[in-house]
């Protein structure tokens, strides 16, 4: 900067002895000339100097900023579009329809009782089956609300998605699964039932009292056989109401652990418990729920009969969500492709010899107990349920 400044003033100097001897020289055109042509190249020489110590002196330009991000999607189209019905909810405001799906729900002639719908919505956070008032009628629906902050204001966002039909189509297919079973089960017992009553007045008539007594006995076996049938549905359909307390799962676990394992050690297998924390504890009725593990350890042991060293697992912990989970897992064939949503119903077994009521029992207890009981498959084969409270 230094050297720029001194070149500036070199050529200042120059032009100005350059204009100087131009006056004094006026009479010479020669030295005129030359005068005029070293001024020019001094007035080149500071001014390319000027311009350099500018650039110099000129702050650093900032580095180039980052390329635009890419336009997002239209959010507010796929909002309108979204097939759930949503709504925010503010403090001492009424609901707010978020989308076309929303403000059909609420548009004259959908809603039966169009004051009912924010009365349903000012629910708190949290996923419920509730019953939608409509023109059809009152229609079950999935509401669930989720509690936000925005921008420093408390609302809440509530998605109802009404799902009648498809509860109406499970329910039928459902009930055609338990009339076959139940037709089938009582139908076996009936027909021989029947043919036996008929024949028996022959027996009688013709003196063959050994036949008699042999009839007789059959038909009493069948009759006992039906009504151990009947008393098996009852236990399905009237499942006793839960006494709930607190309960720590470990010393349960444990007690269920200790009342199957001689089972499973006398086929060659064995049973493990895992409680993650150990202090985990449930609100739940303690008999019932061991009811529904022993039920289910015993279908794992007759699903691994044959089998070498056969395992189960029964492991609690936390989901996410804060949800208790419970698993029952055993390393046997598993369920069969295609039987998944067949085997609760009652009566259904595809075991020579079985009843069919233990899966279904466990359902009932469980949704009694307030959770909930899937089967998942696992990736290394097996079966596995897993209880969601």
């Amino acid at each position: 900067m230094a050297f720029e400044r001194t070149r500036i003033a070199l050529a200042a100097l120059v032009l100005a002895a350059s204009t100087a001897g131009a006056g004094a020289w006026a009479d010479s055109p020669r030295l005129l000339v030359a005068c005029g042509l070293v001024g020019s190249l001094a007035a080149v020489a500071g001014w390319g100097s000027l311009t350099r110590l500018a650039r110099l002196a000129r702050p650093p330009s900032p580095p180039p900023a980052d390329p635009p991000p890419p336009p997002r999607p239209d959010l507010d189209a796929a909002l309108e579009h979204a097939p759930l019905a949503l709504w925010r909810l503010a403090a001492g405001r009424p609901p707010l329809a978020l989308n076309a799906a929303a403000r059909r729900l609420a548009a004259p002639g959908r809603a039966a009782e169009p004051g009912a719908l924010p009365a349903l919505l000012d629910a708190a956070p949290g996923r419920r089956v509730v019953m939608l008032p409509t023109e059809h009628g009152q229609e079950r629906a999935v509401l669930a609300v989720s509690a936000l902050t925005v921008q420093g204001e408390a609302w809440r966002l509530a998605a109802l998605a009404p799902i009648e039909s498809e509860l109406e189509t499970e329910a039928l297919a459902a009930w055609r699964q338990l009339v076959q079973v139940l037709t089938h089960e009582i139908m076996n017992s009936l027909t021989p039932i029947a043919s036996l009553a008929a024949s028996a007045p022959a027996l009688l008539e013709a003196g063959e009292h050994a036949e008699l007594q042999a009839a007789l006995a059959a038909l009493a076996r069948r009759a006992a056989h039906l009504q151990g049938f009947v008393e098996r549905y009852r236990s399905v359909s009237q499942p006793p109401a839960p006494t709930l307390a607190d309960t720590p799962l470990l010393p349960l676990l444990q007690a269920v652990q200790r009342l199957v394992t001689p089972a499973w050690e006398a086929a060659g297998g064995s049973v493990a418990v895992n409680v993650e924390p150990p202090s985990l504890a449930l609100r739940t009725d303690a008999a019932q729920l061991e009811q529904v593990l022993i039920n289910l350890a015993q279908n794992a042991l007759q699903a691994c009969a044959g089998r070498p060293a056969p395992r189960l697992q029964i492991e609690a912990g936390l989901s996410r969500g804060a949800r208790l989970r419970l698993t029952v897992a055993d390393n046997g064939p598993g369920v069969a492709p295609g039987l998944e949503s067949r085997i609760f119903t009652p009566f259904f077994t595809t075991r020579d010899g079985g009843s069919g009521v233990g899966l279904a029992v466990v359902r009932q207890l469980v949704h009694g107990l307030g959770g909930t009981v899937r089967h998942a498959r696992r990736p290394g084969g097996g079966a596995c349920f897993v209880l969601t409270f």
